[in-house]
């Protein structure tokens, strides 16, 4: 509902096309994000519930609610996620200080991936190699709903900046701890890249989507009943430590019965695709399957995604109360 090329321009200001990423196998998508709203609405787990859920980190889409839809995604709401043209919704369980204050990232990196659709391997790791479907999602990382199951999508802390030791951190005190004033902490998750090829959700919000696994062969294969490769992302959400040293939690890490989790052990995410349809076609036709290294927004053909007036690699502010 506005003009998709008002929100394009040359990509890096040329309109040059981005390398090859061979020798990677994968063709890369990658974008950064802003932290957008607070609320303590989910959407998927709880549609049509307001306030159900612990307090969200959203990013992308700022009209995301708890009685979004893919139609109301798609057609309303500006975007963190460098354009409106990317209408996703992302979100995450809060950071919180011990002062119960939200502690908001300085940006956000969105990273897709997959073989281009000719790659012969597509075949032996599922059928074949497709585009993300149209209004998919689902949630991975640590399942709320079942604290027993394994945890998905490899989520772990990590530390970069002055000092900083990085890592892969199951913990947040283990990243902290590994942190100075001086670095930011990031905590970082990959998205499943196998799809049934029929639902776009499940009742879980999970089993719809999986995970690749090697299976005694020297490449992942998908589950037999995922047997469609999408592209996965991995999402890293960059936080500031601040002038002073001070203990993080996430806001899923306290239970409703008042149980407190190991902080950040609760680490999950949540997904909701809503791009625009000749724009999502871009970067799978030329990034994805040209197997190119894009960044920055660019769609490997020339064109650039337009960053949002406002952006900032820094969160400013960077703590606000709880809302």
């Amino acid at each position: 509902n506005f003009d998709v090329n008002s929100e394009l321009v040359p990509s890096w200001g040329s309109g040059a096309i981005p390398p090859s990423a061979a020798p990677d196998v994968v063709g890369a998508f990658r974008l950064i994000c802003s932290a957008g709203h607070l609320g303590y609405d989910d959407p998927i787990v709880y549609p049509g519930q307001p306030g159900k859920s612990h307090l969200h980190q959203f990013f992308g889409n700022l009209a995301v609610n708890a009685n979004s839809t893919y139609d109301s995604l798609r057609t309303t709401g500006a975007s963190t996620c460098t354009s409106p043209l990317n209408r996703s919704a992302y979100w995450m369980p809060a950071m919180l200080n011990d002062k119960s204050q939200v502690i908001r990232p300085d940006y956000v990196t969105i990273y897709y991936k997959r073989r281009p659709k000719t790659d012969p391997l597509c075949a032996k790791i599922g059928k074949a190699c497709v585009d993300l479907p149209r209004g998919l999602r689902f949630i991975f990382g640590r399942n709320m709903l079942d604290l027993t199951a394994k945890s998905t999508g490899g989520g772990y802390f990590n530390c970069d900046g002055t000092g900083a030791i990085p890592g892969h951190y199951k913990d947040l005190p283990t990243a902290q701890a590994n942190c100075p004033v001086t670095a930011r902490v990031g905590a970082v998750i990959s998205a499943p890249e196998c799809w049934d090829g029929k639902n776009l959700d499940s009742a879980d919000h999970r089993s719809h989507v999986a995970y690749s696994a090697y299976i005694g062969q020297s490449y992942a294969q998908c589950p037999a009943t995922h047997p469609y490769v999408i592209p996965t992302f991995t999402m890293g959400a960059w936080y500031s430590q601040g002038a002073v040293a001070e203990p993080w939690h996430l806001s899923s890490d306290v239970m409703p019965d008042g149980m407190i989790m190991t902080a950040g052990t609760s680490f999950h995410a949540d997904w909701w695709g809503a791009w625009d349809d000749g724009v999502m076609k871009m970067w799978h036709d030329n990034c994805i399957d040209k197997l190119l290294n894009c960044s920055g927004g660019d769609l490997g053909n020339g064109k650039q995604m337009k960053m949002f007036a406002g952006f900032s690699w820094s969160a400013m502010p960077r703590v606000v109360p709880k809302p």
